[in-house]
């Protein structure tokens, strides 16, 4: 009498569940890192909407014979004009609507923009990064202006004309 051995091709149930077991475990990664990178993204956005704000408000200075907007009426109608491309109007890459753009003139004390979707235009200011008591500092005179913009992943970003 012949017997053979069949040889069966196949996975034990342990290397099924390992498998799942380590494609679980780069999934749950993959998850709870996004969040913190949409974060980031979302706050390299607001830097180059400060920034492309300070070009655009050089840009009105040197059509305004070098003045910038000093009223609220007049940053309003320089962000329908300057900011808004293609119908699409100067918004927060949080999805929360437009910036509020708000017109301020240092006077000694500043305080940031809180939460998102915020941005400060400051006449008569520069960024101090390094100050423990904010990012404005004061003494630049009418031509200088600083932009001011809240992160999402802590502070506040500052950029100026200096």
């Amino acid at each position: 009498m012949k017997t053979t051995l069949s040889n069966k091709k196949g996975f034990t149930i342990i290397e099924v569940v390992l498998v799942l077991a380590i494609a679980g475990l780069i999934f749950l990664i993959v998850f709870l890192a996004l969040p913190a990178l949409q974060r980031s993204q979302r706050d390299t956005q607001r830097k180059q909407d400060a920034a492309r704000m300070l070009s655009q408000l050089e840009a009105y200075a040197g059509n305004k014979n070098g003045n910038y907007p000093a009223s609220a009426s007049a940053l309003s109608t320089f962000i329908s004009q300057y900011l808004t491309i293609n119908g699409q109007q100067f918004s927060d890459p949080l999805g929360s609507g437009n910036y509020q753009v708000t017109l301020k003139s240092y006077s000694g004390a500043y305080t940031a923009p809180a939460t998102a979707g915020q941005m400060d235009y400051v006449t008569g200011a520069s960024c101090n990064n390094t100050a423990s008591n904010g990012v404005v500092v004061a003494g630049q005179g009418p031509r200088s202006i600083a932009v001011v913009t809240f992160l999402e992943q802590g502070g506040t970003y500052c950029q100026d004309n200096q």
